[in-house]
């Protein structure tokens, strides 16, 4: 007879009040970090002994599935990826893809913001406008000259999607109420943290990938930085920081929480559809590009070699005086058009993502069921 193995149960712990979820039926999955219920198991008002994760932990390894039917039932295997390391995956690819797909546009908008500023240029005044963009970069560069600048953006994606998403997920826990629900000011403090993390972190590649695409003369990256470094100093890096991340708190924030707020509100049998997903992530862009973009224009031109301005209350007043209320949306047109695509194709592989993590937590639990079941009829045919 097999030596039968000691099963340790949930117990009421007697003098408290009962517990009044029942989140601790919540199914054992390959990864512990799945089980994000209660703070890792325990409820903030826990009256009743947790498992610990090393003892969930053992009793996956008890009935996870064999490699025979890891091979019957591939998309469970996908259930032992931690979701950290799936999530950014997913958010360096899509990242990486968004960003080269609308970098024509990108490196367009950022012309347009800056052209007057130009260093040596005789019409450091003169703004231009979006066709006129298309047509300088390409007589002047060719069509590789659409891609310049790409190269560091793609770099500098990769880290800042994985920090801002992983930072927007412990801060939006570090808002909840005692009640275990976010509010809307919870939301939107925890999305402009998350901004201002990912920014503050890799602020120096997006000042390199901004010189590399404007200024002319400039090959490669490392040229820029070291020119940068001999010339202004380590400071130059960070130059128009402030109003970078006063322009991404809100920008992040709105963004965020409009669209959490918008899916919360849809019907639950729209709320997994991808196609609601974009329509969702196209509002809450828009409303918050719209919001936002004056700051970014501010924060392009404070970049500049040779800017006039020192400060976010002096550069202002100087683009409006400049070219008028207009100045401070200069590029908002392919900046718009560029979001688009680049919320689409980032979210269409979160969405894809999530599905499959969430189907192959369904597979593995289900295999893990049956080998549960076949353990306990085992040993009750033995015992018997």
């Amino acid at each position: 007879m097999r030596e039968d193995k000691a099963i340790l149960r949930l117990q009421t712990i007697p003098g408290l009040a009962p517990f009044e979820t029942t989140k601790s039926d919540a199914p054992l999955y390959a990864n512990a970090r799945l089980t994000d219920n209660f703070n890792n198991g325990c409820g903030s008002a826990c009256n009743f002994a947790c498992l610990s994760m090393a003892e969930k932990r053992e009793q996956q390894r008890d009935f996870a599935p064999t490699p025979a039917q890891l091979l019957n039932h591939p998309l469970a295997a996908l259930a032992y990826v931690p979701r950290d390391a799936a999530i950014f995956a997913a958010g360096a690819i899509a990242g990486a893809a968004a960003k080269t797909v609308t970098a024509p546009l990108d490196r367009i908008k950022l012309l347009m913001q800056t052209h007057g500023l130009r260093a040596g240029q005789e019409s450091a005044k003169k703004s231009i406008g979006f066709i006129e963009a298309i047509v300088l970069i390409g007589k002047d560069e060719g069509i590789k000259g659409y891609w310049k600048g790409n190269l560091p953006q793609v770099i500098r994606v990769v880290p800042y999607s994985a920090i801002q998403l992983f930072a927007y997920e412990t801060y939006k826990k570090l808002f909840t109420g005692k009640d275990g629900e976010l509010s809307v000011i919870g939301r939107l403090a925890a999305g402009a943290c998350a901004g201002m993390t990912s920014t503050f972190i890799t602020y120096p590649l997006d000042v390199l990938r901004l010189r590399l695409a404007v200024e002319p003369g400039y090959r490669t990256i490392s040229e820029v930085a070291l020119t940068m470094l001999r010339e202004e100093g380590f400071a130059s890096f960070y130059y128009g920081l402030g109003p970078s991340l006063i322009g991404i708190a809100p920008y992040i924030a709105v963004n965020f929480c409009i669209f959490d707020l918008v899916k919360r509100a849809l019907p639950e049998k729209y709320r997994q559809k991808t196609q609601a997903s974009l329509l969702t992530a196209v509002v809450s862009a828009t409303a918050a590009t719209i919001t936002c973009y004056p700051l970014d224009t501010v924060r392009r031109q404070m970049q500049m070699r040779g800017t006039p301005y020192k400060s976010v209350l002096e550069a202002i007043p100087g683009i409006i005086e400049r070219d008028g209320v207009i100045g401070l949306y200069r590029g908002f047109v392919p900046n718009a058009l560029k979001n688009l695509p680049n919320s689409s194709i980032r979210l269409t592989t979160f969405d894809i993502v999530k599905r499959l993590i969430a189907a192959s937590e369904k597979e593995f639990q289900k295999i893990v069921d049956k080998n549960r079941q076949k353990e306990k009829q085992e040993t009750n045919v033995e015992q018997s």
